[in-house]
C-alpha cells in the first residue's frame, strides 16, 4: 500500500491536524524538527511520529500552504493573547482573505474552547462506529455534530441507512443543547470508550525521515518515542532502528568500540558482511584485529566466491544488532548518537 501524497490541490480543512503537523516537521531542517518534538507530550509525538512514516511525497505548493496556514495560526493566536478573539478576528480579515481568516479563528477558537468530544479524534473511525451505533439516533447526532466533518463523515458511512437518515434528520434540526447535558453524554462514552483499542497504522514509506528526526534527537527523547510507538507497532518499530543504523554507520564508532563488537560476531558473518562493505569501513574494521585475524578474514573473503546479496544483508543486520545491544547497554558510544552529552570526561 503505497504511502500518503499531498498535492496542491488538497484542501487543508479536510487534512487532519497531525497530518499538517508532520508536513511541517518535514519542511524543517532535520535538526529543527528534532528540537520541535521535545516540546509535545508523549501521546502528540507519537500521532506525528506516525503521520511523518506514513507520508510518501509533499508536492512543493501543498507544503507551502501549510507552512502558511502555521504561520497565520501563529499570528492569530498572539492577537488573541494581545486583544482577545474579537481583536483577533478583525485583524485576519483586513490580513487575509475572508474564507481564510474565518478558517484560521475557527481552529483558534477551538484551542481556547474545548471542543466536546475532543477525545474521539484519536480512536479508530471503524471501532468508533462499532461502538456507537448501538447508542440512540440523538446521542450519535450530538456526537457527530461535534466532531470534523471529515470523522462524521466516516461515522455516518459505517452506520445502517435507516439510521443515517434518522441521525442526519436529527442533526440538521438540532437547536442549542444544554452544555450539562452535553457534559454527561461526554462524560458517559469516555467512560465507556476507555478501553477502546487505539488507532492501527500500516508500515509504509516516510520511515526514512522518522529514522533521520531520531538519530538527530537526544537519546532520552529517541528512546521515549521508540518505547511508545512498540506498544501499538513493533515491526514499524523494527524498520526505524535498522534505518537509523545500517552497517556502514559502523564506522561511527570508535577503535574501542569496534573491537568490543568484533568479540560478539563469528568470523564467517564478518567475513560476508565485508564482502560490500566500503574500503575505509574494511580497513577500520582490519586495524581493529590482530594482522593474523585480519589475514584469516581476508583470505575467506578471497575463497568464498560469489555470494547471494540477501545473505550479506543477513550478516550485516546480526552485526548491526550486536552494535544496537551493545550500545543500549552503555558498552560502546556512538559518534552523533547523543552518548558523547552522557560522557564524563
Amino acid at each position: 500500500m503505497p504511502g500518503d501524497e499531498f498535492n496542491e490541490g488538497d484542501s487543508l480543512e479536510r487534512i487532519p491536524g497531525p497530518q499538517k503537523a508532520a508536513v511541517l516537521m518535514l519542511a524543517l531542517r532535520q535538526e529543527s524538527s528534532a528540537a520541535v518534538l521535545k516540546h509535545f507530550d508523549q501521546d502528540t509525538i507519537e500521532v506525528i511520529t506516525r503521520e511523518i512514516a506514513q507520508i510518501d511525497l509533499v508536492d512543493q505548493k501543498a507544503r507551502g500552504r501549510v507552512i502558511d496556514e502555521f504561520y497565520n495560526l501563529a499570528l492569530a493566536r498572539r492577537y488573541v493573547e494581545q486583544g482577545g478573539l474579537i481583536y483577533a478576528r478583525s485583524l485576519l480579515e483586513k490580513a487575509l482573505p475572508r474564507d481564510q481568516a474565518v478558517r484560521i479563528m475557527k481552529s483558534i477558537e477551538h484551542q481556547v474552547y474545548k471542543q466536546p468530544f475532543s477525545f474521539l479524534a484519536k480512536a479508530d473511525t471503524e471501532n468508533l462506529t462499532t461502538f456507537i451505533q448501538d447508542e440512540h439516533p440523538q446521542t450519535v447526532a450530538l456526537i457527530l455534530s461535534h466532531l470534523t466533518a471529515t470523522k462524521a463523515a466516516e461515522i455516518l458511512a459505517g452506520l445502517p441507512q435507516p439510521k443515517q437518515l434518522e441521525v442526519v434528520s436529527r442533526v440538521a434540526n438540532m437547536d442549542n443543547t444544554n452544555p450539562e447535558v452535553i457534559k454527561e453524554v461526554e462524560k458517559g462514552l469516555e467512560m465507556r470508550l476507555s478501553g477502546l483499542m487505539s488507532q492501527t497504522f500500516q508500515k509504509v514509506g516516510g520511515v526514512e525521515a522518522v529514522a533521520a528526526m531520531l538519530n538527530l534527537a537526544d537519546r532520552s527523547t529517541e528512546k521515549g518515542i521508540l518505547e511508545g510507538l512498540e506498544v501499538e507497532d513493533p515491526d514499524l518499530v523494527e524498520q526505524i532502528r535498522r534505518l537509523m543504523f545500517v552497517f556502514e554507520d559502523i564506522m561511527l564508532v570508535d577503535d574501542k568500540g569496534i573491537q568490543a563488537v568484533l568479540k560478539e560476531i563469528e568470523n564467517e558473518d564478518l567475513a560476508l558482511a565485508l564482502k560490500t562493505a566500503s574500503e575505509e569501513l574494511r580497513e577500520k574494521v582490519f586495524g581493529n584485529m590482530s594482522e593474523r585475524a585480519a589475514e584469516m578474514i581476508k583470505e575467506d573473503m578471497e575463497y568464498m566466491g560469489p555470494v547471494r546479496v540477501s545473505d550479506v544483508e543477513s550478516a550485516q543486520q546480526r552485526i548491526v544488532d550486536v552494535v544496537r545491544r551493545l550500545e543500549d547497554a552503555g558498552e560502546i558510544i556512538i559518534s552523533g548518537r547523543g552518548g558523547e552529552k552522557e560522557m564524563i570526561v
